[in-house]
């Protein structure tokens, strides 16, 4: 009796998990398909093939997929470079698709967790912005453009063209976005309740106002682009972005349902399952997508605990669609722009002004920059410039804090060594190196023996578990020959086994100062310098 409790309870939560996530993935398929370009038909069957696709074959973890902003904003860009030819669409898609799965065969999956947060906040609180630019033309009855930019030039001329019906709508469905009452929004997603009244208000008051006004029940239709190598050269750059942050945004999706269920997905396994997701999706003429984040965790906390849920979630979007197409025709453009704008609102990542006093200024630059090259030029360079920015600023950091100590400054330099130093007439110099020893720590390391010259040994102690890289070895090299130049012998102190036996291995430091320079503990190189003193 037991068994039959737990397995109900468990049928349970999988269900109304997945019925939560279906309701919330409704409008927002539907708004991303036509903020895409590819309409609303092809964004709710995106969301009703990927999500079953995934749920079918990916991890057990509880992941809901389709349609999603950044996914969308990209589609609507490639809409624009290809003059709203969707074979050549559809050809970018399956491009993307096999170098989703390219890339789960790689070791890049696991690479998501060292990309910085500066990058993230930086790229997604972009893409807010765009999707916010791009929607208040449409929210005001206007056309929509293709760029940020070309948007923003335009907004002088928007006055003339302002539609006060669809106006009045799209702002009432922003105003009832934010202040829906809390015990409706404990009942229905705020998102679908905000659609269906006012679905339902512009249909009673008979307003003439853009409608979604057609809507495909019948499954997608199998297309075949053309395949010729001019295209699909000229459309790498974009292919190669769409996968990009399809990847990047199911990886983050993962990671925080792992957080919530206490489990480990497979990063390789679902970004290959959403691969051939995609690829599905655009052989069927359906908008693609990725893990989505506001889907996937309302499935968790609403008891679903494995891949059912998106399975079941599938399953009631497609019933939604076979059901109430005839809705679905009704509703309002203007009301669609209302919801993504708010979405975008929830992008941005506003918890970042909480810490802007106290945030180092490097990190404020990086998101900074990558913010503005994601709303105003490109998606994948603006990612590529955050990382490579971040890389460096981190180096100098590094670089910065790595010094070469002397008594003087150093708390832990022993009575012992000071009297060595003393004692020899600083024919000894004991030095520590604190921190890394690396390519960006070289030149203040390299400058600092040409203040020590005059002395017979100096003794180096590098303490770092950190390997040295091919830089800080050449400069070592370089150190060397400085002072066999000026008649000065360096003992070099490596505490760490590991980072001692890649020197000997090398043989190059060990060629220049001879082994028996070499040395593990500190101690043992200042007793044979201490005997060629006397």
């Amino acid at each position: 009796m037991e068994n039959i409790l737990k397995k109900c309870s468990f049928i349970k939560g999988e269900v109304f998990g997945a019925i939560i996530a279906g309701i919330i993935a409704l409008p927002q398929a539907l708004a991303f398909g036509v903020a895409s370009g590819f309409g609303a038909s092809a964004g709710i069957w995106g969301a009703i093939i990927l999500s079953f696709i995934v749920g079918i074959a990916g991890s057990k973890v509880p992941i809901i997929s389709g349609p999603t902003a950044p996914i969308a904003i990209i589609l609507a860009s490639a809409f624009a470079v290809t003059s709203d030819k969707i074979s050549d669409i559809i050809l970018i898609l399956i491009m993307a698709s096999v170098l989703q799965v390219l890339i789960s065969l790689t070791s890049a999956p696991k690479l998501i967790k060292y990309v910085p947060y500066p990058v993230i906040s930086g790229f997604l609180s972009g893409i807010g912005l765009i999707i916010i630019i791009l929607q208040v033309p449409v929210l005001l009855g206007a056309v929509a453009k293709s760029s940020t930019v070309e948007t923003i030039m335009n907004l002088p001329a928007l006055a003339g063209s302002i539609s006060i019906p669809t106006t009045i709508l799209g702002v009432a469905t922003l105003l009832l976005l934010f202040f829906t009452p809390k015990f409706i929004s404990r009942i229905i997603p705020v998102q679908l309740f905000v659609l269906v009244v006012m679905t339902l208000i512009a249909h009673f008051l008979g307003w003439d106002i853009a409608k979604i006004s057609t809507m495909s029940v019948s499954f997608p239709k199998f297309i075949l682009p053309n395949f010729s190598i001019d295209l699909i050269s000229k459309y790498f750059p974009l292919a190669l972005t769409l996968a990009f942050v399809a990847t990047c945004e199911s990886l983050l999706t993962g990671v925080i349902i792992d957080s919530l269920t206490k489990h480990k997905h497979n990063s390789k396994q679902l970004i290959f399952v959403h691969g051939i997701g995609n690829l599905i999706c655009s052989l069927t003429g359906s908008m693609g997508g990725s893990a989505a984040t506001m889907r996937s965790v309302a499935a968790v906390k609403n008891d679903a605990k494995t891949n059912i849920s998106a399975i079941i979630s599938s399953i009631f979007l497609l019933i939604v669609l076979l059901k109430f197409s005839w809705f679905i025709v009704e509703i309002p453009i203007c009301v669609l722009a209302g919801i993504l704008i708010k979405i975008g609102l929830d992008i941005i990542d506003f918890k970042v002004l909480k810490i802007l006093k106290f945030a180092p200024k490097d990190d404020l630059t990086v998101l900074v920059i990558v913010l503005l090259l994601t709303v105003f030029y490109n998606l994948i360079f603006a990612i590529g410039v955050g990382i490579v920015l971040s890389s460096l600023l981190y180096a100098k950091r590094v670089a910065d804090s790595t010094v070469i100590k002397e008594k003087q400054e150093l708390d832990t330099y022993s009575d012992y060594e000071i009297s060595i130093e003393q004692n020899s007439h600083y024919k000894i110099r004991i030095l520590h190196l604190d921190g890394q020893f690396f390519f960006g720590s070289i030149s203040q390391i390299v400058s600092h023996f040409d203040e020590l010259l005059e002395t017979k040994y100096i003794i180096l102690t590098y303490n770092s578990n950190i390997e040295l890289d091919m830089s800080a070895i050449f400069a070592l090299e370089d150190i060397i020959v400085r002072l066999q130049s000026q008649n000065i012998k360096l003992f070099l102190v490596i505490t760490n086994d590991n980072v001692r036996e890649k020197i000997i291995e090398m043989h190059t430091i060990t060629e220049q100062i001879g082994e028996e320079s070499l040395f593990a503990e500190e101690k043992d190189a200042i007793s044979v310098a201490s005997k060629h003193i006397a």
